[in-house]
């Protein structure tokens, strides 16, 4: 297996564990359910924070909104002796992204190959076609992934 291979395996694996973690956040947002979970009113994060109160309100409004910065979350996360945790979670295993857009790459070129060769008379049967795009997938996740994200 190449080493770009593996460290692609590497990585899916690191971010199984995230993957069935991801769930939605508090309606209210993580700052305000910690704060409220902690007992503590806003004027006493405020005083951890070192900002005025009315800024508390401010802060958890904008967390809620996602238009928090995430070094202004991470200080607030860090006056709720908290840290933050950021992750870019794939839906499903990048692996698999990838063998999808390579199985689309090779449908659309077979389509078009296959188009043609039919017109003359040469199209490939149902097997042949189904064992040339797995062909095809195979020799196109073996080369430059850049490759599979060119518009089709």
């Amino acid at each position: 297996m190449p080493i770009a291979h593996r460290a692609l395996a590497a990585l899916d694996l690191c971010l199984l564990p995230l993957r069935s973690w991801v769930s939605s956040r508090p309606p209210h947002g993580w700052l305000r359910a910690i704060r409220d979970g902690l007992g503590m009113t806003a004027a006493q994060y405020a005083a951890r924070l070192g900002v005025s109160q009315p800024r508390i309100s401010a802060l958890e409004k904008s967390e809620a909104e996602e238009t928090v910065t995430l070094a202004t979350l991470r200080r607030a996360a860090e006056a709720l002796d908290c840290q933050l945790v950021y992750a870019i979670v794939p839906n499903q295993p990048l692996t698999q992204t990838l063998r999808e857009r390579a199985q689309l790459v090779a449908n659309k070129q077979l389509a078009r190959t296959d188009h043609t060769m039919r017109l003359e008379s040469q199209g490939l049967s149902p097997d042949d076609l189904v064992r040339e795009r797995d062909r095809l997938v195979e020799e196109l996740l073996q080369g430059n992934p850049r490759r599979l994200w060119d518009a089709l």
